[in-house]
């Protein structure tokens, strides 16, 4: 029998459209989010991204300011739009779109964000209330991913959840909320030995690792529900995603398709945020 398709396009519309009535009541109160969006370089990828972001933004009534610098941009100017951006009230969301250039250090530029305007969750003051368990802002893949095991009603409680990645984008957050919800989680990597010997134990299987259809039916329980997160583009241009969807659907008993699945759930995750961010500082909470 065939997996239950996990429609995160669909959930994704639903959230929207109650987020665009948030908006709505913020306008009326004179209250109008705003999302800035530092794009550094050429990845197209990461350019694919932000203009879902900005398209998203436009949808749902949210500003949005997009700042695109070039490659060769300096750490200096970049701390600099991000101070700006950090004292202007009108701004209520900040994103440095990831990866960096390599010559940037992604770890020092996530740190000059305001917590409170943090809304990918990324630093190190978000990820620290997340491991204490009162989350600020929950990074927005993960926190997408929990949304949709929610919404199919997917009970994690004592269920064998496996992450194959461990990025704070996804991997580390996700194992995180996972934990919360009382699931026992195994964090496997690109070191992790007998790599399928541990998957096939998984209830939940999580993958976020940008290896295309990587994981295969041989690697999957019988049942499992399987999350798939990568995005890769295939040799035609096509996208994929970490998980042989066709062979794998066969064997689980829900699944996430790329694209359609994890993807526009992470942006509507993005627009909570925004909101979220937007009330907090106007001491709407």
């Amino acid at each position: 029998m065939s997996a239950e398709i996990i429609d995160g396009k669909l959930l994704a519309s639903k959230i929207k459209e109650e987020l665009k009535k948030e908006v709505h009541n913020l306008k009326d109160q004179g209250i109008k989010p705003c999302l800035a969006v530092v794009l550094v370089g050429e990845n197209k990828a990461s350019q694919k991204y932000v203009s879902f972001k900005e398209k998203t933004c436009k949808e749902l009534g949210i500003e949005s300011l997009v700042y695109r610098l070039p490659e060769n941009t300096d750490e200096a100017n970049l701390i600099k739009i991000i101070d700006g951006l950090n004292d202007n009230p009108q701004v209520n969301g900040i994103l440095v779109q990831l990866p960096l250039p390599k010559h940037l250090n992604q770890q020092k530029i996530l740190e000059k964000i305001n917590p409170s305007k943090d809304v990918d969750g990324f630093t190190p003051y978000c990820l620290g209330k997340l491991l204490m368990d009162t989350p600020l802002f929950i990074p927005c893949t993960p926190k997408g991913v929990l949304r949709m095991l929610d919404e199919y009603k997917i009970n994690l409680e004592g269920k064998n959840a496996v992450v194959v990645g461990r990025s704070i984008i996804v991997g580390k957050p996700l194992s995180l909320l996972l934990l919360k919800r009382n699931s026992t989680v195994t964090v496997c990597h690109s070191k992790t030995k007998e790599l399928r010997e541990i998957t096939k134990k998984a209830d939940i299987l999580c993958v976020a690792i940008g290896k295309e259809k990587f994981i295969n039916a041989s690697m999957v329980k019988e049942g499992a529900v399987v999350i798939d997160i990568g995005i890769n583009v295939t040799a035609d241009g096509k996208v994929a995603g970490d998980v042989a969807f066709n062979e794998v659907k066969e064997k689980a008993s829900y699944i996430t398709p790329v694209p359609g699945g994890v993807g526009p759930m992470t942006i509507a995750m993005l627009m909570e945020n925004t909101i979220y961010a937007t009330k907090l500082q106007r001491g709407l909470l």
